[in-house]
């Protein structure tokens, strides 16, 4: 199609009289830039009328597919029963979610909800610090864990900044906001994505208190972690005294009930999960051992850790979530069934395409979420995609694309996602556009 813009332009002018850049997530300001008005299911529409399939989701969160007719059924018992944020006491929704959230997750003993990741990645870090009296931390370089000033560094830094490669070491601290204090920055130390010789120089030389990190890394693509990676970090953690903390912000959810945790076998001794849990509703959560966990209440004023938010498990993220999760666990596990075998056929496709066209590309996937790289095979970690993949290619591919009516998010390495509500005639249809663009690159 010829992208009609019109009124998706004109509606992003007038916001730019209010708001700052005209969005409120500065980082959902791309090119085209598209207002869309609906979703239903698989497919999104914009403001100058024009359908897409959309593997974009929000960043992830829609494993169900928009407006799930089971999710929105739960939401509105809950506006039906006169449910309101009270703000007193506890109450039957928040109960029945931590229930749900502790009984798939296995190493969840208990639980807490916010109303984002990045909240529950924040408790994180502080639960980490009372328990070990330590105030550094180990982040990944390509890993995103947050927007707050502990975590907010070294996502998607071109190597022309970052610099060579280093193992065994540690890369400067490279924030991705002003405004985060010096005294802060001090605390961070990034390393690698498998890359253990790297965790265990840090944690020779400083007093770590955490190695926080996706399992795998989703927001620069699908960046898997080699074999033996995860519980060599799950020992070294144990010999140095720190506490692993998976951030499954993504992962959680999308590719089991259980967690990325539950498929690799590592237990971490803190999670955190949002996104995919309540199937695009705004909560988060924080869970793992007890002992870890009632840091929320411990009896020492000095040690105890606060959590408080107005907003924490309201009632229409909450019942969103108990209905996404109930879902996702009905039927044997029907819904990862059929995206994983959507995921199975977008990937062999993808790769038939690019392979016919003698275009140089590597798939990567995990379950229902995936990734083209302009590389020849997929990457290991960030310094591979920086210096192998061609980010410029990325972007037309993804802008061609849009025009032919399939939407993913037009930045170069951000993940495709499937959901439940995506069929085999939109991946057939979804293929078809695809070596369509192929062409035309």
């Amino acid at each position: 199609m010829n992208l009609r813009l019109a009124e998706s332009t004109r509606i992003l002018e007038r916001n730019r009289g209010f708001i700052p850049g005209g969005v409120v997530s500065v980082n959902r300001a791309v090119e085209p830039g598209l207002v869309f008005v609906r979703g239903r299911g698989s497919r999104v529409w914009d403001a100058d009328g024009q359908e897409y399939i959309d593997y974009h989701g929000a960043f992830a969160p829609f494993i169900l597919g928009h407006n799930d007719p089971d999710v929105q059924a739960a939401v509105r018992r809950v506006l039906d029963d006169d449910a309101t944020l009270m703000g007193s006491g506890t109450t039957l929704l928040e109960g029945r979610l931590a229930e749900l959230i502790c009984r798939h997750v296995p190493s969840v003993e208990r639980v807490q909800l916010t109303t984002s990741g990045s909240e529950a990645t924040y408790h994180a870090l502080r639960i980490a610090r009372a328990h070990t009296g330590r105030s550094a931390l180990i982040i990944m370089q390509g890993g995103y864990n947050g927007w707050h000033d502990a975590v907010a560094a070294n996502v998607m830094t071109p190597l022309s900044v970052l610099g060579p490669r280093v193992s065994p070491g540690e890369y400067p601290v490279l924030p991705i906001s002003a405004g985060i204090p010096e005294s802060t920055r001090a605390d961070i130390h990034v390393v690698n994505f498998n890359d253990l010789e790297s965790a265990r120089w840090v944690a020779q030389r400083h007093p770590v208190s955490c190695v926080i990190l996706e399992p795998i890394l989703q927001n620069i693509g699908i960046v898997k972690p080699a074999e033996g990676y995860l519980p060599g970090l799950r020992k070294l953690c144990d010999e140095f005294g720190m506490l692993l903390v998976f951030d499954e912000v993504k992962t959680g959810f999308r590719h089991a009930l259980g967690g990325y945790q539950s498929l690799c076998g590592v237990r971490p001794d803190l999670s955190v999960f949002g996104k995919a849990i309540a199937n695009g509703y705004p909560i988060g959560a924080i869970g793992g051992r007890k002992d870890l966990m009632e840091y929320f209440i411990h009896p020492d004023p000095k040690k105890r850790v606060l959590i408080a938010g107005t907003y924490n498990a309201h009632p229409i993220p909450t019942a969103a979530a108990i209905a996404t999760i109930e879902k996702l666990s009905a039927d044997g596990g029907a819904v990862y069934r059929h995206i994983g075998r959507l995921g199975e056929r977008t990937e062999a496709g993808l790769s038939s395409i690019f392979r016919e066209a003698g275009r140089r590309a590597a798939i990567a996937r995990q379950g229902s979420a995936f990734c083209v790289y302009f590389m020849d095979a997929p990457p290991r970690d960030w310094h591979d995609v920086a210096a192998a993949h061609d980010m410029e290619l990325d972007v037309r591919y993804r802008r061609a694309l849009i025009e032919r009516g399939i939407y993913h998010f037009p930045l170069a390495t951000k993940q495709g996602s499937i959901s439940f509500a995506h069929t085999d005639r939109d991946i057939d249809e979804t293929l078809e556009k695809t070596r369509d663009a192929v062409r035309t690159l």
